[in-house]
């Protein structure tokens, strides 16, 4: 039911990018992704439903070709098999939660 963010291991992504596996069940997943200033989440897709909540920072983010800068306090939706992706503008955290939970995420 609890979770400490300091007993989150880190798992480096791409170059500039580190997700922590928060909370989860089978049915929904959260994480808390860092990322450095130029740093990149690669254009991908999955069928879940990921939501996105910008805890610090500024994005441009990328779904299904078009393409909008979001920054600390706003959120972003991707759909099942939404193509996505994200450039860092300013280093931030981004916390993602996705349904159902994503097990290659463990």
């Amino acid at each position: 039911m609890f979770r400490k963010n300091q007993d989150c291991t880190p798992t480096p992504c791409e170059p500039g990018v580190t997700r922590r596996v928060m909370t989860y069940t089978k049915d929904v997943m959260m994480c808390e992704i860092s990322f450095e200033t130029g740093a990149r989440g690669n254009v991908h897709s999955h069928p879940h439903t990921q939501v996105t909540y910008i805890a610090e920072g500024k994005f441009d983010f990328t779904i299904g070709g078009e393409t909008r800068t979001v920054e600390k306090g706003d959120s972003v939706l991707m759909p099942p098999d939404a193509v996505h992706g994200v450039v860092c503008l300013e280093a931030g955290k981004l916390v993602d939660v996705f349904t159902p939970m994503r097990e290659d995420f463990v």
